[in-house]
Protein backbone atom coordinates (compact mmCIF):
# COMPACT_ATOMS: atom_id res chain seq x y z
CA UNK A 1 0.00 0.00 0.00
CA UNK A 2 3.07 2.57 0.49
CA UNK A 3 4.26 1.46 -2.68
CA UNK A 4 1.55 2.03 -4.17
CA UNK A 5 0.88 5.53 -2.57
CA UNK A 6 4.63 6.81 -3.12
CA UNK A 7 4.11 5.42 -6.61
CA UNK A 8 1.16 7.19 -7.47
CA UNK A 9 2.44 10.30 -5.85
CA UNK A 10 5.53 10.81 -7.78
CA UNK A 11 3.45 9.85 -11.28
CA UNK A 12 1.29 12.94 -9.62
CA UNK A 13 4.57 14.97 -9.36
CA UNK A 14 5.90 13.54 -12.72
CA UNK A 15 2.61 14.19 -14.98
CA UNK A 16 2.57 18.10 -13.07
CA UNK A 17 6.21 18.86 -13.80
CA UNK A 18 5.79 17.74 -17.24
CA UNK A 19 2.72 19.43 -18.11
CA UNK A 20 4.81 22.71 -16.79
CA UNK A 21 7.52 22.26 -18.66
CA UNK A 22 5.91 21.30 -21.82
CA UNK A 23 2.58 23.40 -21.84
CA UNK A 24 2.68 26.91 -21.88
CA UNK A 25 -1.39 27.96 -20.54
CA UNK A 26 -0.42 25.21 -17.76
CA UNK A 27 2.79 27.32 -16.75
CA UNK A 28 0.88 30.75 -17.15
CA UNK A 29 -1.63 29.85 -14.80
CA UNK A 30 0.26 28.03 -11.93
CA UNK A 31 3.07 30.88 -12.31
CA UNK A 32 -0.02 33.42 -11.78
CA UNK A 33 -1.26 31.66 -8.95
CA UNK A 34 2.35 31.06 -7.26
CA UNK A 35 2.87 34.55 -7.42
CA UNK A 36 -0.66 35.72 -6.21
CA UNK A 37 -0.20 33.29 -3.13
CA UNK A 38 3.39 34.18 -2.27
CA UNK A 39 2.15 38.13 -2.77
CA UNK A 40 -0.74 37.87 -0.24
CA UNK A 41 1.38 35.60 2.19
CA UNK A 42 4.36 37.83 1.92
CA UNK A 43 2.20 41.19 2.61
CA UNK A 44 0.11 39.07 5.49
CA UNK A 45 2.77 37.26 7.39
CA UNK A 46 4.17 40.05 9.05
CA UNK A 47 0.62 41.74 10.02
CA UNK A 48 1.51 41.14 14.10
CA UNK A 49 4.52 43.32 13.90
CA UNK A 50 3.06 45.67 11.94
CA UNK A 51 0.50 46.36 14.07
CA UNK A 52 3.19 47.70 16.28
CA UNK A 53 3.98 50.53 14.28
CA UNK A 54 0.46 51.03 11.56
CA UNK A 55 1.21 53.06 8.52
CA UNK A 56 4.52 52.72 8.55
CA UNK A 57 6.30 52.24 5.05
CA UNK A 58 8.73 50.44 6.42
CA UNK A 59 6.02 47.69 7.19
CA UNK A 60 6.43 46.19 3.62
CA UNK A 61 9.92 45.80 4.02
CA UNK A 62 10.04 42.55 4.43
CA UNK A 63 7.30 41.98 2.40
CA UNK A 64 9.28 43.65 -0.51
CA UNK A 65 12.01 41.40 0.00
CA UNK A 66 10.40 37.90 0.22
CA UNK A 67 8.42 38.95 -3.11
CA UNK A 68 11.69 39.44 -4.87
CA UNK A 69 13.11 36.39 -3.46
CA UNK A 70 9.83 34.51 -5.15
CA UNK A 71 9.99 36.66 -8.15
CA UNK A 72 13.34 35.29 -8.76
CA UNK A 73 12.01 32.03 -8.28
CA UNK A 74 9.76 32.07 -10.80
CA UNK A 75 12.36 33.35 -12.93
CA UNK A 76 12.12 37.23 -13.39
CA UNK A 77 14.84 39.31 -12.93
CA UNK A 78 14.85 42.77 -12.34
CA UNK A 79 17.79 45.25 -12.23
CA UNK A 80 17.22 49.14 -11.44
CA UNK A 81 19.56 52.00 -12.88
CA UNK A 82 19.35 55.48 -12.38
CA UNK A 83 19.53 55.82 -8.18
CA UNK A 84 21.17 59.01 -8.72
CA UNK A 85 18.14 60.64 -9.79
CA UNK A 86 16.50 60.12 -6.79
CA UNK A 87 14.36 62.79 -5.34
CA UNK A 88 16.57 63.61 -1.43
CA UNK A 89 14.90 65.84 1.47
CA UNK A 90 11.86 66.06 -0.21
CA UNK A 91 8.08 64.49 -1.19
CA UNK A 92 7.50 63.39 -4.29
CA UNK A 93 5.40 61.82 -6.59
CA UNK A 94 7.05 58.50 -8.13
CA UNK A 95 5.47 57.62 -11.45
CA UNK A 96 5.76 54.43 -13.11
CA UNK A 97 4.24 52.75 -15.94
CA UNK A 98 1.77 49.98 -15.13
CA UNK A 99 1.59 46.56 -16.95
CA UNK A 100 0.39 43.40 -14.70
CA UNK A 101 0.46 42.46 -11.37
CA UNK A 102 4.21 41.72 -12.15
CA UNK A 103 4.34 45.15 -11.06
CA UNK A 104 4.69 44.00 -7.38
CA UNK A 105 8.12 43.09 -8.31
CA UNK A 106 8.61 46.76 -9.10
CA UNK A 107 7.25 48.15 -6.20
CA UNK A 108 9.28 45.20 -4.43
CA UNK A 109 12.70 46.68 -5.42
CA UNK A 110 11.74 50.59 -5.62
CA UNK A 111 10.41 50.31 -1.83
CA UNK A 112 14.04 49.30 -0.22
CA UNK A 113 15.86 52.64 -2.02
CA UNK A 114 12.87 54.84 -1.46
CA UNK A 115 12.58 56.67 1.36
CA UNK A 116 8.99 56.43 2.75
CA UNK A 117 6.89 55.13 0.17
CA UNK A 118 3.72 55.38 0.09
CA UNK A 119 0.97 54.27 -2.59
CA UNK A 120 -2.48 55.15 -3.99
CA UNK A 121 -4.78 52.41 -4.69
CA UNK A 122 -8.38 51.93 -4.92
CA UNK A 123 -10.61 51.31 -2.12
CA UNK A 124 -11.64 47.85 -2.78
CA UNK A 125 -8.28 46.42 -2.20
CA UNK A 126 -9.00 47.54 1.30
CA UNK A 127 -11.37 44.96 1.71
CA UNK A 128 -9.42 42.23 1.18
CA UNK A 129 -8.66 40.67 3.89
CA UNK A 130 -5.97 40.36 5.07
CA UNK A 131 -3.80 41.41 2.11
CA UNK A 132 -6.12 44.78 2.15
CA UNK A 133 -5.03 45.05 6.13
CA UNK A 134 -1.64 44.79 5.13
CA UNK A 135 -1.67 47.29 2.49
CA UNK A 136 -3.51 50.01 5.09
CA UNK A 137 -0.74 49.01 7.78
CA UNK A 138 2.00 49.90 5.50
CA UNK A 139 0.35 53.23 4.44
CA UNK A 140 -1.23 52.90 1.58
CA UNK A 141 -3.58 55.54 0.23
CA UNK A 142 -7.66 54.37 -0.47
CA UNK A 143 -9.27 56.51 -2.77
CA UNK A 144 -13.16 55.57 -4.01
CA UNK A 145 -12.84 56.02 -8.27
CA UNK A 146 -16.83 55.78 -8.08
CA UNK A 147 -16.87 59.38 -5.79
CA UNK A 148 -15.20 62.00 -8.00
CA UNK A 149 -15.29 64.71 -5.31
CA UNK A 150 -14.24 62.10 -2.63
CA UNK A 151 -11.65 61.22 -4.68
CA UNK A 152 -10.32 64.66 -5.25
CA UNK A 153 -10.62 65.23 -1.22
CA UNK A 154 -8.66 62.47 -0.67
CA UNK A 155 -6.14 63.43 -3.25
CA UNK A 156 -5.84 67.19 -1.28
CA UNK A 157 -5.39 65.83 1.95
CA UNK A 158 -2.95 63.31 0.45
CA UNK A 159 -0.68 66.51 -1.25
CA UNK A 160 -0.14 67.60 2.40
CA UNK A 161 0.12 64.66 3.86
CA UNK A 162 3.31 64.06 1.28
CA UNK A 163 4.90 67.43 2.29
CA UNK A 164 4.47 67.33 6.05
CA UNK A 165 6.19 63.66 6.05
CA UNK A 166 8.79 64.41 2.91
CA UNK A 167 7.44 61.15 1.33
CA UNK A 168 7.60 59.76 -1.79
CA UNK A 169 4.06 58.95 -3.40
CA UNK A 170 4.03 55.92 -6.00
CA UNK A 171 1.40 56.78 -8.45
CA UNK A 172 0.82 54.90 -12.13
CA UNK A 173 -0.23 57.86 -14.41
CA UNK A 174 -2.01 55.35 -17.30
CA UNK A 175 -4.74 54.52 -14.51
CA UNK A 176 -4.96 50.91 -15.69
CA UNK A 177 -2.82 47.74 -16.73
CA UNK A 178 -1.26 48.14 -20.19
CA UNK A 179 1.99 46.59 -21.47
CA UNK A 180 1.31 47.32 -25.35
CA UNK A 181 4.37 49.26 -27.25
CA UNK A 182 3.29 52.49 -25.89
CA UNK A 183 1.99 53.63 -23.13
CA UNK A 184 -1.65 55.13 -22.57
CA UNK A 185 -2.57 58.55 -22.05
CA UNK A 186 -2.08 59.80 -18.46
CA UNK A 187 -4.80 60.70 -15.83
CA UNK A 188 -4.29 64.20 -14.21
CA UNK A 189 -4.37 62.74 -10.24
CA UNK A 190 -0.74 61.88 -9.87
CA UNK A 191 -0.46 65.78 -11.32
CA UNK A 192 -3.25 67.55 -9.19
CA UNK A 193 -0.98 65.77 -6.18
CA UNK A 194 2.43 67.31 -7.55
CA UNK A 195 1.39 70.98 -7.81
CA UNK A 196 -0.77 70.92 -4.87
CA UNK A 197 2.58 69.99 -3.22
CA UNK A 198 4.59 71.93 -5.29
CA UNK A 199 6.88 68.58 -4.89
CA UNK A 200 9.16 67.39 -8.06
CA UNK A 201 7.40 64.32 -10.26
CA UNK A 202 9.98 61.41 -10.10
CA UNK A 203 9.15 59.04 -13.17
CA UNK A 204 10.11 55.66 -13.22
CA UNK A 205 9.82 53.56 -16.40
CA UNK A 206 9.77 49.77 -16.33
CA UNK A 207 10.80 48.14 -19.56
CA UNK A 208 7.83 46.08 -21.34
CA UNK A 209 7.41 42.41 -19.75
CA UNK A 210 8.66 40.28 -23.35
CA UNK A 211 8.11 37.55 -21.42
CA UNK A 212 4.39 37.71 -20.10
CA UNK A 213 1.66 37.97 -22.54
CA UNK A 214 -1.72 37.36 -21.17
CA UNK A 215 -3.74 36.94 -24.48
CA UNK A 216 -1.15 33.41 -25.23
CA UNK A 217 -1.16 32.54 -21.49
CA UNK A 218 2.29 32.94 -21.49
CA UNK A 219 4.43 33.55 -18.44
CA UNK A 220 8.16 32.57 -18.84
CA UNK A 221 11.59 33.60 -17.00
CA UNK A 222 13.16 37.21 -18.18
CA UNK A 223 14.95 40.54 -17.28
CA UNK A 224 13.15 44.13 -16.02
CA UNK A 225 15.11 46.90 -16.30
CA UNK A 226 13.74 49.60 -13.90
CA UNK A 227 14.96 53.14 -15.25
CA UNK A 228 14.88 56.20 -12.77
CA UNK A 229 14.91 59.35 -14.65
CA UNK A 230 15.95 62.98 -13.72
CA UNK A 231 13.39 64.78 -11.46
CA UNK A 232 10.64 67.22 -13.18
CA UNK A 233 10.27 70.51 -10.65
CA UNK A 234 6.77 71.37 -9.86
CA UNK A 235 7.85 74.58 -8.40
CA UNK A 236 6.10 77.39 -9.25
CA UNK A 237 3.45 75.60 -11.43
CA UNK A 238 -0.59 76.29 -11.13
CA UNK A 239 -3.24 74.39 -12.09
CA UNK A 240 -3.30 75.77 -15.19
CA UNK A 241 0.07 74.60 -16.22
CA UNK A 242 -1.31 70.66 -15.68
CA UNK A 243 -2.41 69.81 -19.36
CA UNK A 244 1.86 71.10 -20.34
CA UNK A 245 3.74 69.45 -17.35
CA UNK A 246 1.34 66.32 -18.60
CA UNK A 247 2.98 66.37 -21.73
CA UNK A 248 6.04 67.05 -21.26
CA UNK A 249 5.83 63.91 -18.46
CA UNK A 250 4.01 61.29 -20.90
CA UNK A 251 6.56 62.15 -23.90
CA UNK A 252 9.76 61.86 -21.87
CA UNK A 253 8.56 58.85 -20.43
CA UNK A 254 6.97 57.44 -23.38
CA UNK A 255 10.56 57.72 -25.25
CA UNK A 256 12.10 56.10 -22.38
CA UNK A 257 9.56 53.01 -22.19
CA UNK A 258 10.46 52.86 -25.69
CA UNK A 259 14.00 53.29 -25.59
CA UNK A 260 14.67 50.30 -22.42
CA UNK A 261 12.19 48.47 -24.09
CA UNK A 262 14.63 48.06 -26.96
CA UNK A 263 17.69 47.80 -25.30
CA UNK A 264 16.17 44.69 -23.25
CA UNK A 265 15.16 43.20 -26.65
CA UNK A 266 18.10 43.33 -28.09
CA UNK A 267 19.58 42.03 -24.60
CA UNK A 268 17.85 39.29 -24.59
CA UNK A 269 17.54 39.04 -28.56
CA UNK A 270 13.57 38.37 -28.25
CA UNK A 271 11.61 38.36 -31.26
CA UNK A 272 8.56 40.40 -31.03
CA UNK A 273 6.53 38.90 -34.19
CA UNK A 274 7.37 35.52 -32.42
Amino acid sequence: MNALTQFIGAASVGTLVYFYVTNNVFRYYIKHTIFALAMTTAATMCIPLMLLRPKDSKNALIPAWSLKTVGRALGVKCTVEGKENIVQDSASVVLINHQSIVDMLVLSEIWPIFDRCSVIAKKEIFYMWPFGLATWLWGTIFIDRLNGEKAKETINKTAKTINDRKAKLCMFPEGTRHGGDELLPFKKGAFHVAISSQCPLQPIVVSQYYFLNSKKCIFDGGNVNIKILPAIPTKGLKKENIETLMSTTYNLMNQQYKEVTEKMLKSVKFDKSE
